[in-house]
């Protein structure tokens, strides 16, 4: 076991969603997925859905504790460490979106991305903690959820939240232009878009009021029945409100922020309570190794998928990529086309982990 200052149940949490991130972005073929690991095709939240948002609660809940050095205030050393994190992780998500390609049209490069929201939630919301007093960050949590509901509902049209005429899409058009926006949807539409990262940073600073719940004191059981309530009560606020503003992951919606969070929330005390107070840890020790190094792994992940699809195999018209061709030559015959789609992300997997698990044992920790 490494033996360190880190919240080992939060390393856990970490270790699961990336885990879960390698498995939904890697099957076989996405013409055979298990409907759980799908997106929601627009409104509603499956488990797939749950994963972005609750890494961003993660982000939060480590600012915590690593902003903590700088006794939570605005200095030169904080403000400069949250500029060199918001560049290094933006940076490589425009690298990871190049590659590797990079003699490539740059007037169609997508801007955005998941490590680019992630580098911008995590700055601005690392602003807000350190300069807004710790009892007011509920007040500017709550105060930008009710203004992304309320600038969505008045500058959207007569279906504000439909793909077609969100004022999220309408705000990346105008700023970023329809070819530098994902294209996946049919139409030109940013899922990691700029106004949708408003209420992408209260994930964030509900993820930070966490972490000084947890961080405060020894571990209790009165702190575990806290983060219990909390939860409770964030996924409770967050359905009612999806009754008027619909669970959607594309348009971050606040409801989606409450709903993804309290679950997020709960996960860690469940955690907590398992590994930090009753220090029953050896089981996890798996999603450790992956949660000690989130961000490489998750980076790696995708670079690996990108040389597989690069790498060739046959020739002529039996030419395909390495990464079909481990499926339908291995995986397929072993499991079939649906489980064998998913063999094949549980195999990138374990690959990936056993990578990391070497940087673990030589106590080596990429930071971003």
């Amino acid at each position: 076991m490494v033996k360190s200052s880190r919240l080992f149940s939060l390393d856990v949490l970490r270790g699961l969603i990336v885990a879960f991130m390698i498995i939904v972005n890697t099957p076989g073929s996405w013409k055979f997925v298990y409907a759980p690991l799908q997106h929601s095709k627009w409104n509603g939240c499956t488990p797939t859905d749950l994963v972005f948002p609750v890494f961003l609660f993660i982000v939060g809940v480590s600012m915590w504790f690593s902003l903590k050095k700088y006794d939570h205030q605005v200095t030169g050393a904080s403000l400069l460490r949250i500029f060199r994190r918001v560049v290094a992780i933006f940076a490589l998500g425009l690298f990871l979106n190049i590659f590797p390609y990079f003699s490539r049209d740059y007037s169609t490069l997508r801007i955005m991305g998941v490590l680019q929201r992630i580098a911008l939630a995590y700055g601005f919301g690392a602003l807000i903690c350190l300069a807004v007093r710790r009892n007011y960050i509920w007040v500017v949590t709550g105060s930008l959820l009710l203004l992304y509901w309320g600038v969505m509902v008045l500058f959207g049209g007569s279906d504000p939240f439909s793909l077609d005429a969100n004022l999220a899409l309408k705000v990346d058009l105008k700023i970023l232009g329809e070819k530098h926006l994902y294209q996946g949807f049919g139409i030109p539409f940013d899922p990691e878009g700029l106004l949708s990262t408003i209420p992408a940073i209260c994930s964030v600073l509900l993820g930070f009021l966490t972490g000084e719940m947890v961080g405060k004191g020894s571990p209790s059981g009165v702190t575990v029945i806290k983060l219990l309530l909390f939860a409770a009560g964030s996924v409770g606020l967050g359905l009612l409100w999806n009754l008027i503003f619909p669970l959607n992951k594309p348009l971050w919606t606040s409801s989606y922020v409450l709903y993804t969070a309290g679950i997020g929330i709960a996960v860690l005390s469940l955690f907590y309570l398992v590994t930090d107070i009753f220090k029953f840890q050896k089981w996890a020790t798996f999603l450790e190794v992956l949660g000690t190094n989130a961000l490489f792994t998750y980076s790696l992940s995708i670079l690996w998928v990108k040389l597989l699809f690069l790498i060739k195999v046959g020739s002529g018209v039996e030419k395909v990529s390495l990464y079909g061709w481990f499926y339908e030559k291995v995986c397929v015959p072993v499991a079939g086309n649906l489980n064998g789609s998913l063999l094949f992300a549980i195999i990138q997997l374990l690959i990936l982990w056993g990578i990391t698990l070497i940087l673990y044992r030589k106590k080596v920790f990429i930071r971003f």
